[in-house]
């Protein structure tokens, strides 16, 4: 037996009732298998620069099924390691009526898990889950982990990353310490998901995932202006390509169901594909990403799942955005048509996962309101190009600097919230990350769904102590009233419904979970933490936790902490 053949993975990926998709790298061509249950299910890999895949779709399981699995490349077994330590990966189907559960968050580094990077970096929320769930058996595992952005950092290295630059181009040419090709994006997926620990947890918890910013590079997409800037250095278009082509192949492929799969273009070459020689879609998958950039409406990276009784929306807030000045929009047209949609009552609970908060707090919300109206002309050139430096300087360029759009989904929100777009589910609630704190906002209403953002920020990446202070200041308290006033002198919008903090901030390294319970929407957030200098070893500790009811049963929103 043998490792060397595989280099990343397996990965479990879409998962539903009968089916369940296993994602690898391996070392060459290869055919690769999946042993379950007495049974088989193979695919060979495809190539893109050099490097080898496959997606293995294990067809027609039966539902509630949770059964071990093997696998092998090119006839060797490569997994599980058997010195690993780690119980055996397994295949786990959805069961028709039970309820969600998943685990949600956002920012994580790649940086060793030794003292030193806990020092710099703090405990890695997902490591000390992973070694929760191994050695606990009587742990209740999630239906699936969703990652909501920044699974990798492009423009902000690891040591360990710059050593691989380092090895193959002269790092004092742009773009220097950042990624520059498709070689140095799989190098940081391997970084990013090859500890033991995170590895296992990977091949057995189904994850769905989607961008932000820092997995292509910070403030991507934020302005025109921004957008202008990159497009004039020697080193953009490269890098947008590997980023988004690697995207594809690493992270979007698998949230795939396999009837989206049997419709995406470059998927279909991959199963067309009959020559004895491997396919190579280096230069396909390359001039679909330029593609995909150049005219966003020309693909969707957003996507939708239903898990019983319960809706999950996962939304592109970046490569959607239409920068025009005239059409500034968070999502473009297309886009936001395929969420309004997909804004349906009928559902006890309509989760909208956006990498970026849509309800920031009301402070901060305001700021980026106003800071896009003086970017935008509001109060002349001279400020505009102000506001243009401001909004870079600061990151303000979530769903509170694109108004047309916050306005557009704050309506639709409430429609459904109001039973407008079929029966009224129990909550609305959007789940981000981004920000590097954690925190519950509700919107403020009489009747109807509870609207509710809930942000699990960061997974492994905490603020510096004084940017906590200044994210506090800037965003609670007295910055509410004081917000409203700037962005009325800019004459923007009053938000159509107010909100408020009902829990948080805290900046601990975190992952959040969230179950459909009877008693309502269950919350909570656990972090890692060091005992005895055993860094390798930290141990999961819960930090805050919230259960919010129906509003039809008169009762606020409850604090089970």
């Amino acid at each position: 037996m043998t490792t060397s053949l595989l280099v990343l993975g397996p990965l479990m990926r879409y998962v539903d009732e009968t089916s369940a998709s296993i994602w690898v790298e391996t070392r060459t061509a290869a055919r690769v298998l999946i042993r379950a249950g007495g049974r088989g299910w193979e695919a060979r890999t495809f190539a893109v620069h050099g490097h080898h895949y496959a997606l293995v779709e294990l067809a027609g399981l039966e539902p509630g099924t949770v059964m071990p699995y093997t696998l092998e490349v090119n006839g060797s077994q490569v997994w599980p390691e058997p010195t690993s330590g780690f119980p055996p990966p397994m295949v786990t189907t959805l069961k028709p009526g039970k309820p969600l559960r998943m685990a949600f968050g956002s920012c994580r580094t790649s940086v060793p898990h030794d003292e030193s990077g806990n020092r710099t970096h703090g405990v890695d929320s997902l490591r000390a889950y992973a070694l929760g769930m191994a050695s606990d058996s009587a742990l209740a595992w999630p239906d699936l982990v969703a990652f909501l952005g920044d699974q990798v950092y492009a423009d902000l290295t690891s040591e360990q990353m710059q050593q691989f630059i380092r090895a193959r181009r002269d790092m004092t040419e742009p773009p220097g310490e950042e990624l520059k090709d498709y070689e140095e994006y799989a190098h940081l997926y391997y970084l990013a998901w090859s500890d033991p620990a995170n590895r296992w947890l990977l091949s057995t918890l189904p994850s769905a995932m989607i961008f932000d910013d820092h997995d292509i590079r910070d403030d991507w997409n934020s302005s025109l202006s921004w957008r202008t800037t990159m497009e004039a250095t020697s080193w953009w278009h490269e890098r947008i390509v590997a980023g988004l082509a690697s995207y594809w192949v690493y992270q979007h492929l698998g949230n795939l169901s396999p009837q989206e799969r049997a419709e995406d273009a470059i998927w279909q070459q991959i199963t067309r594909h009959r020559g004895e020689a491997e396919l190579d879609l280096s230069a396909e998958l390359d001039r679909f990403a330029e593609q995909a950039d150049k005219d966003p409406e020309s693909y969707r990276w957003s996507f939708s799942r239903d898990f019983g009784d319960t809706r999950l929306i996962v939304v592109d807030s970046r490569a959607a955005r239409n920068l025009k000045p005239e059409e500034r929009a968070l999502l473009d047209k297309v886009e936001m048509a395929w969420l309004d949609g997909r804004m349906r009552g009928g559902f006890r609970h309509l989760l909208v996962a956006t990498s970026l908060p849509f309800l920031l707090p009301m402070g901060l919300h305001h700021v980026e309101a106003w800071d896009e109206a003086v970017s935008e002309g509001a109060w002349g050139k001279l400020a505009a190009r102000a506001g243009e430096k401001l909004r870079q300087a600061l990151d303000l360029e979530h769903w509170g600097a694109f108004q047309k759009s916050f306005q557009e989904l704050a309506a639709v929100a409430t429609e459904v919230a109001d039973g407008k777009r079929g029966p009224a589910p129990d909550t609305v609630t959007f789940l981000s990350g981004d920000v590097h704190f954690s925190y519950v906002s509700e919107v403020e209403r009489a009747s109807g769904s509870r609207i509710l953002q809930a942000v699990c920020s960061p997974i492994r990446n905490p603020l510096p102590r004084l940017m906590r202070s200044f994210s506090a200041v800037t965003s609670y308290g007295l910055a509410g009233s004081v917000g409203a006033a700037v962005a009325h002198s800019a004459k923007v919008p009053d938000p159509p419904f107010r909100w408020s903090s009902v829990k948080g901030p805290w900046f601990d390294n975190n992952l959040a979970c969230l179950e459909v319970a009877p008693e309502g929407l269950k919350l909570w957030w656990q972090t890692g933490v060091v005992d005895d200098d055993d860094h390798l070893h930290p141990r999961l500790e819960r930090v805050a936790s919230f259960t919010v009811a129906a509003r039809t049963a008169g009762e606020p929103a409850r604090d089970e902490r």
